[in-house]
């Protein structure tokens, strides 16, 4: 395996996707190949990765992944010069009852695969005690090898030399120092940052963080601090759900995990797009249609005029398996009640109204068991996954798809439905647990 470094930080919002994508591209430029890796559920930033990078990204998720899935995972860094895998919030966090394989934070990325950790530290408004903030992290008891830091929001030089003098004296390295950028933020909504596809100058802003990243960082030295990756084997991937698979993909439909789409494709499994918001129905040959999840909410007034879409999808479900995830259970149920309060019809295979009216949060790790047959899974399989959404469900009329509970095994009152042929979950399902 090649070398790799988890770029981590003591907390969310200190500029780690920042650092992460200067980085991919700087090396990209200098004429590595470059595999990028997310710790966590993340469906948003891999997609920056691989616009950086060149090449795609997979998530790393220590919670819901047992060994041979992380394994082979890690497998698709093969032919890499280096591995960059960016952390999720800060080092140490994770879920509050472990998991497959751990509770899914930076750090125990890091011990698992052997990858020295970058802090990317967040100085604005201090000084000195950033380094006592590194040093801290990196005595901890289950501390990862820490390669050094990366200094975010230095106000001058003077600033950057009473850091530097202080992390010397702790024996830290610091691998560079970012001045304050405003312009090179990158824009966000309620479920994260607007989607690389979705930002038509993205080129041009990648672009501009790897000149940046370059300007202020060493590269050589951080490349020097990588070590190989660990692997006991070739790892095993999923099965998919079935062999011609139509698959909605467009800005409505966008949060698809990159390892199952590899998995089926290794199993020789035809992934077959189509795009709602184009008012195309799935190919009238596949075995069976998945609308994953994504942001119907902003584009609900145009897809409840997407009539070829929802008869095609109609006429689909009355002999094959339709399923849709977080965002397509939204559209399969009845109505959709964007943030307006206006009302939009959808699909209608499923009973129930969903709304953004009162968005409420739901977030989290969730443990499924399956009441119903569910994309190639019998009922009793167990599924690990996470939930996210503003969403909230009403007038729910048909039976429930599962029981979940969440990490610490409490139960969850979105139990997802089914409906015949038909259905569908806020539950993003990211590996079984068999």
């Amino acid at each position: 395996m090649p070398p790799g470094l988890v770029i981590a930080a003591p907390a969310s919002g200190i500029g780690k996707t920042t650092v992460t994508l200067g980085l991919l591209r700087a090396l990209r430029d200098s004429g590595l190949t470059v595999q990028a890796f997310k710790n966590g559920p993340d469906y948003i930033d891999p997609g920056f990765h691989a616009a950086a990078g060149g090449r795609p990204s997979f998530n790393l998720d220590l919670w819901a992944m047992d060994a041979p899935l992380l394994d082979a995972i890690l497998g698709m860094s093969q032919g890499a010069d280096l591995v960059i895998s960016e952390g999720a919030m800060g080092l140490y966090d994770g879920s509050a009852a472990p998991g497959v394989s751990g509770r899914g934070s930076s750090a125990e990325v890091s011990q698992r695969f052997g990858w020295p950790v970058v802090l990317v530290l967040n100085v604005a408004a201090q000084a000195q005690t950033a380094a006592a903030i590194a040093y801290g992290l990196s005595k901890h008891p289950n501390a990862p090898p820490l390669a050094g830091v990366i200094l975010n929001h230095i106000a001058g030089a003077r600033h950057e030399m009473m850091i530097r003098e202080e992390m010397a004296t702790l024996g830290i390295t610091v691998f560079g120092a970012l001045p304050r950028r405003s312009d090179l933020e990158l824009p966000s909504r309620h479920l994260g940052l607007v989607q690389a596809e979705e930002q038509p100058d993205i080129e041009r802003v990648i672009a501009r963080l790897g000149a940046f990243l370059r300007d202020h960082v060493d590269i050589a030295g951080l490349t020097a601090a990588a070590r190989p990756g660990a692997s006991k084997d070739k790892g095993t991937w999923p099965k998919p759900p079935a062999q011609r698979i139509a698959f909605a993909r467009d800005a409505a439909f966008s949060f698809a995990y990159p390892h199952l789409l590899e998995a089926w494709r290794a199993a020789g499994a035809e992934i077959l797009p189509f795009s709602p918001l184009a008012d195309e129905p799935p190919d009238a040959t596949a075995d069976l249609a998945w609308l994953p999840g994504g942001y119907p909410e902003l584009h609900a007034g145009h897809l409840a005029t997407c009539a070829g879409f929802r008869d095609g999808l109609i006429r689909f479900a009355e002999t094959r398996p339709v399923h849709g995830e977080c965002g397509g259970y939204m559209v399969l149920g009845e109505t959709l009640i964007d943030a307006d309060g206006v009302g939009h019809p959808m699909v209608g295979l499923l009973r129930h109204t969903t709304s953004f009216r009162q968005p409420r949060l739901h977030l989290g790790y969730r443990r499924a068991e399956l009441h119903a047959p569910l994309m190639g899974h019998t009922p009793g399989t167990a599924l690990v996954g996470h939930e996210f959404h503003y969403a909230t469900l009403s007038d729910q009329r048909d039976a429930p798809l599962a029981k979940i509970h969440d990490a610490q095994g409490n139960p969850m009152p979105e139990t997802g439905s089914v409906r015949g042929t038909v259905t569908g979950s806020f539950f993003h399902m990211i590996a079984t647990t068999d």
